[in-house]
């Protein structure tokens, strides 16, 4: 596996390098946070597809494939709706807010006093996510080096903080558009139509394998329902996605470079799900359906393939881990610390040496952020669960304030705040109840926070007028923005 390995290596070392060269470009906070706002239709879609298809979309969608066959599709199916939905009917109003975070925006919708609350959901939220991808990083370099569990958590963890510590998101937007290029050769141009031919093609699939395996809704209408509910309303509002939001140069980019992106997703489903119904030809009686992955890439294909094959995995993780550190630290940053420190207040305008010591400030939450999701990925061993907690935690608190804010001008302040604190406390308290893997604590927790928000923002006087008035001003791209942004004219592409 020498050649196998040289092309790991490069890769590596190339991801490094990224970082190296857009610690140049990340001058100001909005350099280091959102790319400056100015990423053209071509690496908005690309960085968009990479950070939504991460190693659960990849292995997890392989292993859903195998397990169930073409239905297993449904879980990376549901992303791709979600981010469809975000790019069509929300994108553009989110790009024109120029604000950082979820909780900034529910702040100018509601009078700045949702942040800090919401901020803490939202953290615990990103702080899973980039803790279920790191420990994704075991299982690729067992298959690789035959690595030790906690050493292959550090070194995979290491690098994505370093490049991302070094350069902010510029650095994770180039690393992401390598990511892109890497995953769609190594998994739909490569595994993809070698797997089906291993396997005998679709003919000796259908004869081998029971009727269900190509039964569309095999998998099961509850579950396909929970995948609704968790991703796809999960991908309309949580800062890792709306991060990326922010990058866009353009309501257009924002718009139908997202839509690209999702697209994208939806082959990216299928592709998993048929690459899985192929390895239940070839390996009937694997242990895990998890395995399912790394056995049809280490045993079927030849030399050089498997390396980039290999490569395209790690990219998958890396490309989610890198994303969820940023908005974990971003959120960690703008919204809990500097509002308990009494800072000024975020999304304010920047300059000269402020500018400065907000990308050092930045720079230095990650790499603590970094450090804090590696430990807590050597000390976990469960990512379904991991990452289960972490969508419910977001889709149960989160969900109802944000639309609701977006869609009913009648919300209030303390209706968004109640349904935060109810819905993420039934959500937990639920899951404790019923296991964390059950339905029902979603089902009931996004129940309770709807019907709090409406009774209780009912109760209580609407929304100030001259609040509201301001925030129609930053919807339509009239408000206020910061300064540092203003002069930013060239759009990358």
């Amino acid at each position: 596996m020498a050649v196998d390995y040289a092309v790991i290596v490069v890769y590596l070392a190339g991801m490094l390098a990224m970082g190296w060269w857009g610690m140049r470009r990340a001058k100001s906070k909005s350099d280091f946070l959102v790319a400056g706002r100015r990423l053209g239709p071509t690496m908005y879609s690309g960085t968009m597809a990479a950070i939504v298809l991460g190693g659960a979309s990849t292995i997890g969608g392989v292993g859903l494939g195998y397990q169930y066959g073409l239905s297993g599709a449904w879980m990376v199916f549901t992303i791709g709706l979600g981010l469809l939905a975000l790019s069509l009917f929300f994108s553009a109003r989110i790009a024109r807010l120029k604000v950082y975070t979820v909780s900034e925006m529910l702040d100018l919708r509601y009078g700045g006093r949702a942040g800090v609350i919401s901020g803490l959901v939202m953290w615990a939220y990103t702080l899973m996510l980039a803790v279920t991808s790191t420990i994704a990083y075991a299982t690729i370099f067992d298959v690789l080096f035959d690595m030790n569990r906690t050493v292959a958590i550090i070194l995979g963890g290491s690098i994505v903080v370093a490049y991302s510590t070094l350069g902010g998101m510029w650095s994770i937007t180039l690393t992401d558009m390598v990511q892109f290029v890497v995953k769609t050769i190594g998994v739909l141009l490569l595994l993809l139509p070698i797997a089906v031919v291993k396997a005998g093609g679709f003919r000796e699939m259908k004869a081998q394998l029971p009727t269900e395996y190509f039964d569309p809704l095999g998998i099961g209408g509850e579950t396909i329902f929970t995948y609704v509910l968790i991703y796809t309303f999960g991908m309309l509002i949580g800062q890792d996605i709306w991060q990326r939001v922010f990058t866009a140069g353009s309501d257009r980019t924002a718009k139908w470079g997202g839509t690209v992106a999702g697209t994208y997703c939806l082959v990216y489903a299928l592709a998993g799900a048929v690459i899985g119904t192929a390895a239940k030809v070839l390996y009937p009686k694997l242990a895990s359906p998890d395995d399912a992955f790394a056995t049809i890439v280490k045993d079927e294909l030849p030399v050089g393939v498997r390396g980039l094959v290999l490569a395209a995995a790690l990219a998958a993780v890396m490309s989610t881990s890198s994303g969820a550190l940023i908005a974990c630290a971003t959120v960690a940053n703008n919204d809990i610390w500097s509002r308990l420190r009494g800072a000024v207040r975020p999304g304010t305008p920047e300059s000269g040496a402020a500018g400065h010591d907000e990308v050092r400030g930045n720079r230095i939450f990650i790499l603590v952020m970094g450090i804090a999701v590696i430990c807590t990925a050597i000390a976990l061993n469960n990512v379904v669960e991991a990452l289960t907690v972490a969508y419910n935690l977001l889709v149960g608190g989160l969900l109802v304030p944000i639309l609701g804010g977006l869609l009913w001008k009648r919300g209030t302040a303390q209706g968004a705040l109640a349904a935060v604190a109810v819905g993420g406390l039934a959500v937990v308290g639920l899951m404790a109840t019923y296991g964390i893997l059950a339905n029902e604590p979603i089902y009931y927790g996004l129940l309770a926070s709807l019907a709090v928000y409406v009774i209780v923002s009912l109760a209580t006087p609407a929304t100030d007028a001259a609040v509201l008035a301001a925030w129609r001003e930053r919807l339509a791209g009239r408000g206020s923005e910061p300064a540092a942004e203003l002069k930013e004219e060239s759009v990358t592409r």
